[in-house]
């Protein structure tokens, strides 16, 4: 599985990602379409976003990849013009980082 990742990552996702087979890329700074283009969101099959306050980027990720599945794992809400993008919403307060990157891996494995 190859993931882009974009915003902070204070709950160690990344890191449970890659322990568990998948191929991270880290967005530096603002996920913007240059800095996704460069982070491989052409070929990923997930692109998380932890940070609400760049949540344009679903809407570039998803025009560079139509396919991608979006995660935004974040305790603030995703503003509305992102409602008609589907994306899966996990709070970290509720979802800790083994259980989502347990969740990505394997699905990204059934799809496989």
């Amino acid at each position: 599985m190859n993931a882009v990742f974009a915003g902070t990552d204070t709950e160690g996702l990344a890191d449970e990602l890659r322990e568990r087979g998948a191929t991270v890329s880290v967005v530096d700074g603002i996920a913007n379409r240059p800095a996704l283009e460069e982070a491989g969101v052409h070929d990923a099959d997930v692109f998380v976003l932890t940070d609400a306050g760049q949540a344009t980027s679903i809407v570039v990720a998803r025009d560079l990849n139509p396919d991608i599945r979006v995660v935004a794992y974040t305790a603030d809400s995703l503003p509305e013009f992102v409602s008609g993008q589907q994306v899966l919403g996990m709070d970290p307060a509720l979802f800790d980082a083994d259980t989502v990157a347990e969740e990505l891996t394997d699905a990204a494995d059934a799809d496989g």
